[in-house]
């Protein structure tokens, strides 16, 4: 048997944006009991060309989503991208992973085939088949923005290990 595009996607997100909500509540507590503020942690990067942690996780969010509503042949829903905190960064993947909890595996039938845009614009990218937009585009992205934001969190302090990352 041959593995699904849902189980190849909707449970990894989940999976991992669950993860990255542990995450950020240990970085939370950890900036509370250090009297480190929230700020300092949210605006945190690797290099200053990168994006900071707040952002690294809108954007896991965004790829969960978006992903998750092309592939099922769906709108993706649009978030505003206006967290500040870490409550509302918390609240973004709660509301992400009820998006994804509406999706059934029925949805995603026809999504190995389907000829998917990704953006608009100029910066549009077009993926003839679904699965090579999931397996080429989607998931890498996906990894690197929660990994980078697991990432900013440890070089700041935070007691994380490889555990917390993979949700354990």
């Amino acid at each position: 048997m041959s593995l699904s595009m849902y189980a190849a996607s909707v449970p990894v997100f989940q999976k991992m944006l669950g993860a990255l909500a542990a995450v950020l509540e240990k970085a939370e507590a950890h900036a509370q009991q250090h009297r480190i503020e929230p700020a300092a942690l949210l605006q945190a990067r690797l290099y200053p060309d990168m994006f900071p942690l707040l952002r690294q996780v809108q954007v896991a969010s965004d790829f969960a989503k978006g992903a998750g509503a092309r592939l099922a042949g769906q709108e993706a829903p649009h978030y505003e991208d206006n967290e500040q905190g870490f409550a509302e960064l918390q609240q973004r993947i709660t509301k992400t992973l009820g998006y994804l909890a509406t999706l059934a595996p029925a949805d995603f039938d026809a999504a190995a085939e389907r000829a998917i845009t990704h953006g608009a614009g100029e910066r549009a990218r077009h993926f003839a088949r679904g699965d090579d937009y999931l397996t080429g585009f989607v998931l890498p992205n996906f990894f690197f923005h929660v990994t980078t934001a697991y990432a900013i969190l440890r070089h700041n302090g935070v007691p994380l290990g490889k555990r917390d990352f993979l949700g354990l």
